[in-house]
């Protein structure tokens, strides 16, 4: 149960929640294990914030405007404590036009560019901006419209921008996405991964409960925006069906009403339990795409541009001098096939 909670991502939460109970009930040797993972889990977290805040600051006085996406944000928001949820890296969303000078930043400040310089002078996009750190092993990832490419259309990064607010913990505060915002943005991530882990579905649900003002005809417009209704429906019902998360009236029958979100979440129950090590097939990885964007037209064209644009995994698959783009795209569904033409993780 413990290894499976770790899988899931949902550590904290089993914690928070057998360690209420009565000390007979958890066998000692299981308490023990609870109290140091959760422990552990502490200390991460604040290693992480702290540094977190240290670059931001760097960029404040960079003039670079960045927001903090996931990550503790959305812990706080979600749960109320930053430490509740499990993350392995700090994703902060920047425009383009800013990549350059943050990546340059982030070396100065001690980290290794997985995209070097010169792939973002010749304008190559990889899926993410992947910063490391040899020293303390921190991982920080940069986003913007032009990466997030499971938005079925971009996202209008400067509306993200323009409705920022600023979240509180550790006696700072972080520039962060509106809530509503990041509820799309979360279901749209969990999309992408296919809801194969049990953290991505409990940080819909903590979302919706706590944040009891959620605007939801600014979240029906940003999805109508980019194209991400399914996405979103999918999310809510399984947080809804699994977890119990409340939905106004309005939203669970526009929920329940869509059956193309019905049918995916069929799918996303019969993978759930092995916590991605097995993970759906070549076929059913398409299919499972084509459904979540909808549309005869829109859904093709979607699943095409995900299938031929090349990111860094294909960039790096290729010769070092080769620097043609569409020897890139040639190359990437050849990738893909051996990558997930198995359907097994493990």
């Amino acid at each position: 149960m413990l290894g499976l909670a770790e899988d899931h991502g949902v550590t904290g939460h089993l914690a928070a929640r057998l360690l209420q109970l009565d000390q007979d009930f958890v066998p000692p040797a299981t308490r023990q294990a609870l109290v140091e993972r959760q422990r552990m889990q502490i200390v991460v977290t604040l290693r992480m914030n702290a540094e977190l805040f240290r670059l931001l600051d760097r960029l404040e006085a960079a003039d670079i405007g960045a927001l903090v996406v996931k990550g503790p944000v959305l812990a706080v928001q979600a749960y109320g404590d930053s430490a509740m949820r499990s993350y392995g890296d700090l994703d902060l969303l920047v425009r383009q036009r800013d990549i350059r000078r943050a990546t340059e930043l982030m070396i100065a400040a001690g980290y290794q560019a997985a995209v070097p310089l010169p792939a973002i002078d010749a304008g190559k996009i990889p899926g993410q901006y992947l910063f490391s750190n040899p020293d303390s092993k921190l991982l920080v990832e940069l986003h913007n419209d032009f990466t997030l490419r499971y938005f079925p259309r971009r996202l209008p990064i400067e509306e993200f921008f323009a409705r920022q607010i600023h979240v509180r913990f550790d006696a700072h505060e972080a520039p962060a996405p509106s809530v509503e915002d990041e509820l799309v943005l979360i279901c749209i991530h969990g999309a992408k991964h296919f809801w194969e882990r049990l953290m991505w579905i409990a940080d819909v649900a903590a979302l919706v409960s706590r944040q009891s003002a959620i605007d939801w005809e600014r979240v029906a417009e940003l999805t109508h925006a980019v194209g991400a209704q399914c996405m979103l429906h999918t999310g809510l019902r399984l947080a809804a069906d699994l977890l119990h998360a409340p939905l106004p009236n309005k939203i669970s029958t526009r929920v329940r009403a869509d059956l193309a979100a019905a049918r995916l979440v069929e799918g996303i129950l019969s993978w759930l339990p092995a916590a991605g090590y097995q993970h759906p097939g070549l076929f059913e990885r398409a299919a499972f795409r084509l459904r979540m964007r909808g549309g005869l037209i829109s859904a093709p064209a979607y699943l095409l541009r995900l299938l031929l644009t090349p990111t860094e995994e294909d960039w790096l698959e290729g010769p070092k001098e080769s620097h043609h783009r569409f020897l890139d795209v040639i190359r990437r569904p050849f990738r893909l096939v051996r990558k997930y033409g198995r359907g097994n993780k493990s």
